[in-house]
């Protein structure tokens, strides 16, 4: 990170700086980071699962998700955790991003409580190791406890007192100033705007290198107690970590679909919008910073380095939440923003997230709540008969690449079904509590039916698609035949599902039961006959017993999922 001094205080003297030297600050590094690690694992591990659920419930306005944001980092104390969080959530269609956008708001403000904490345990005039390590001390039992929550807050307590034993080492192993280094800092730092943003973007880099903003700030906070870094540049260096710190969600993102990555564009575009308007007012900025620490703390931190690090804890905190409360009206245009940046390519990009359950208080009617859960059953449906195409696709594949492409989306499609019947089923259950009367809990029972089956569907292609994945790393062959035995069971499923697909969307009364057993019979029929030929061909000895096997347990899958689609038109016509 770029730096500029100011003037150096005379308890620290130049020293000589080696290698020896570099190691020793790198294992400070290390073992405050390390300490962050344990903690934050710690807390996910108490509370992790409470605050996933925490926040998929209460983001039904934007406050509400800045609120979660805020309370979901405060806990478990990583606001890049909140940050991937929020991105998988997006990614499976939990929540929207418009949702998302108002929890990285809060998740923003949620991590300057660390600044706080460091400012008044890591610099205030005590040895930290005096209660350090008795903390770890008091944690140590705890480590082998039986106890569910016993050991993780052991780790958090551990984790929490290695921290600050690292940030007292950096303290005391960062060399003093040097007289050439301060001239070649002092040069870099004399362009005004320029260096401004120089030490912005060196403070970007950082902490994009680290992956941490609080690592990078307690390191920055270190320099300046030291007298190595001044006021201004530091400031300017602060505000390039809150830009860096959007890496990790970027990087999460590199494998999300179009949504996840819309959820991580807003982090960047959330902290870019800040990091500009600061810019823009960088001087009176801090000089109102500066102002206040001198009232409040006796001293300005443009003259004392030792006041420093708490101008720092009031920008980093200052600065999140006026941004948050700058933008928290603008949330829908943020939303046009990213969904510019990263547009709709596929139709893959344009399916599969939650988009007519938006209200987790259960603000509308019963009867309205069901209609929205059907249109979220259709559009279920439609997953799972997309899973059946993406299966006969991999059965013909003929590349490495497009197999590979082919096992991702199954693997993906799986864990959204699974996803889509919780939060349904979780929907349904709030409705069922404000059902009217028996017609209306008839249809709610039909409907958690229909979704289990859809889940069911959805686990049966993705086993499918790992047999075909073992076929192909054993390098077993079917025969054509086979093959076509196999598209023509799976064009027979099609055909079901498209029957499924219209029962879903017909009215009341108008299901095409009789059509779908038809449909449901051929299937059957198939099967049975390719079961009969199989084992002749067995016994035989006219192909491989190994590919025979995995031929055999395909068509059999195919019979269940025309099995679980049958169910779904009977619920529809209240044969639960």
């Amino acid at each position: 990170m770029m730096v500029i001094a100011c003037a150096p205080r005379s308890a620290h003297l130049p020293m000589h700086f080696g290698v020896i030297q570099f190691l020793t600050l790198a294992g400070s590094l290390g073992l405050f980071i390390y300490g962050m690690k344990a903690m934050s694992e710690g807390l996910q591990k108490v509370a992790g699962a409470r605050m996933r659920d925490v926040m998929k419930v209460m983001t039904a306005n934007r406050f509400m998700s800045v609120f979660t944001g805020f309370v979901t980092t405060v806990l478990i104390q990583l606001s890049s955790v909140t940050s991937v969080m929020v991105v998988s959530f997006a990614n499976a269609g939990l929540i929207t991003v418009r949702q998302s956008i108002g929890v990285l708001m809060g998740a923003n403000i949620g991590t300057t409580m660390k600044a706080l904490v460091f400012s008044w345990l890591g610099f205030a005039s005590m040895d930290i190791h005096l209660f350090a390590l008795p903390i770890i001390g008091l944690a140590f039992p705890l480590l082998f406890l039986k106890s569910r929550h016993s050991k993780p807050f052991g780790d958090f307590m551990v984790g929490f007192a290695i921290l600050f034993l690292g940030l007292e080492f950096l303290k005391n192993v960062v060399p003093g100033p040097d007289t050439a280094a301060v001239q070649i800092l002092q040069g870099v730092g004399d362009h005004g705007a320029l260096s401004v943003l120089l030490f912005t973007g060196g403070g970007m880099l950082f902490t994009m290198m680290v992956q941490s903003s609080s690592v990078a700030l307690a390191a920055t906070m270190v320099l300046c107690q030291h007298g190595i870094i001044g006021y201004e540049m530091a400031a300017a260096s602060v505000l390039g970590m809150n830009l860096g710190t959007t890496v990790t969600a970027n990087l999460a993102a590199l494998v999300a679909n179009v949504w996840g990555r819309r959820a991580a564009r807003a982090h960047f575009v959330i902290k870019a919008i800040g990091v500009l308007w600061a810019l823009l007012l960088f001087g009176p900025y801090i000089r109102m910073i500066g102002g206040y620490v001198e009232q409040v703390h006796g001293a300005s931190p443009f003259a004392s380095p030792d006041v420093i690090v708490w101008a720092l804890t009031y920008l980093h905190i200052s600065f999140n939440v006026l941004n948050t409360v700058l933008l928290i009206g603008f949330v829908p245009q943020i939303e046009r923003i990213v969904t510019r940046m990263v547009p709709s390519r596929t139709e893959d990009d344009r399916e599969y997230r939650l988009e007519y359950i938006h209200d987790p208080v259960m603000a509308v009617s019963p009867e309205v709540s069901l209609i929205e859960a059907r249109k979220e059953i259709l559009k279920f449906g439609k997953l799972t008969a997309s899973m059946s195409v993406l299966v006969n696709q991999l059965l013909v594949s003929t590349t490495e690449a497009e197999r590979s492409n082919l096992f991702g989306k199954l693997a993906r499609y799986e864990d959204i079904t699974d996803r889509l019947e919780v939060e349904i089923s979780k929907y349904l259950t709030r409705t069922s509590a404000e059902a009217k009367d028996e017609d209306m809990s008839e249809r709610i029972r039909a409907m958690l039916a229909i979704i289990s089956d859809l889940e069911r569907i959805g686990d049966i292609f993705y086993q499918m698609s790992r047999l075909l994945e073992r076929k192909n790393e054993e390098r077993l062959w079917f025969t054509p035949e086979q093959r076509a035995n196999l598209q023509e069971l799976l064009g027979l499923l099609d055909r079901a599902f498209g029957i499924m697909l219209r029962n879903l969307e017909a009215e009341d009364g108008e299901v095409a039961i009789d059509e779908a057993m038809e449909a449901e019979q051929r299937i059957n029929q198939l099967r049975d006959q390719l079961r009969r030929a199989h084992l002749k061909s067995i016994e035989a000895g006219d192909y491989n017993v190994k590919s025979g096997l995995i031929y055999n347990d395909l068509f059999s899958s195919c019979e269940k999922v025309g099995d679980h689609v049958i169910n779904v038109s009977e619920a529809l016509a209240g044969e639960v």
